[in-house]
């Protein structure tokens, strides 16, 4: 039997098997091109500094506005997640990282108002004012990380890169006293 005659024997299957090529390539054109991953929450997480095992990747379709899809370590969080939600950038709060050599100092300053005129990066000195004295500068030029938001009616929160020594000093003046801010110009 000659290559023709098994050829127009087969033609059938051979077009079958080609057919069915040509609509799997097709199918795999067309198929929607798998979504990029976003950053999720890997366990449940408190608010605070995001660490290097607080996020993963997954990829999320459609993902949420806002998703971010790195650079979460490092970041303050502004509110509890649960494993697997997405972080978007409303969960963060707007922030600097802390210079070499500093340390993270929550202080509370009793006028909210001037907090306003103050946002992450501001240079401040803080001064503390005790019943019956003058005020006190107890930490200079140091620099804001962030406003988180707050509710509380007894002043404003401020978190300050502070040497670890003028951490000392804030928390003292802050345990009897009261703080306030003076505004350093940027240069």
């Amino acid at each position: 039997m000659s290559w023709a005659r098994r050829f127009a024997r087969r033609r059938r299957l051979i077009a079958s098997v080609l057919t069915g090529l040509a609509v799997l390539t097709a199918l795999l054109a067309v198929r929607p091109a798998a979504p990029d991953p976003i950053l999720v929450a890997a366990r449940d997480l408190a608010p605070g500094v995001l660490g290097p095992g607080d996020l993963r990747a997954v990829p999320v379709d459609p993902p949420p506005d806002g998703a971010l899809r790195s650079g979460g370590v490092g970041q303050v969080l502004a509110t509890a997640m649960r494993r697997g939600e997405p972080l978007t950038d409303a969960r963060l709060l707007p922030s600097m990282p802390l210079p070499p050599g500093t340390v993270a100092a929550p202080v509370r300053i009793a006028d909210r108002d001037a907090v306003r005129l103050i946002a992450p990066g501001s240079i401040v000195g803080v001064l503390a004012a005790w019943e019956g004295q003058s005020a006190q500068l107890v930490a200079d030029d140091v620099r804001v990380v962030t406003i988180p938001a707050s509710r509380d009616e007894h002043g404003a929160l401020v978190v300050l890169a502070a040497t670890p020594t003028q951490a000392g000093q804030l928390a003292a003046a802050q345990a009897g006293g009261s703080l306030s801010i003076m505004i350093k110009p940027s240069l």
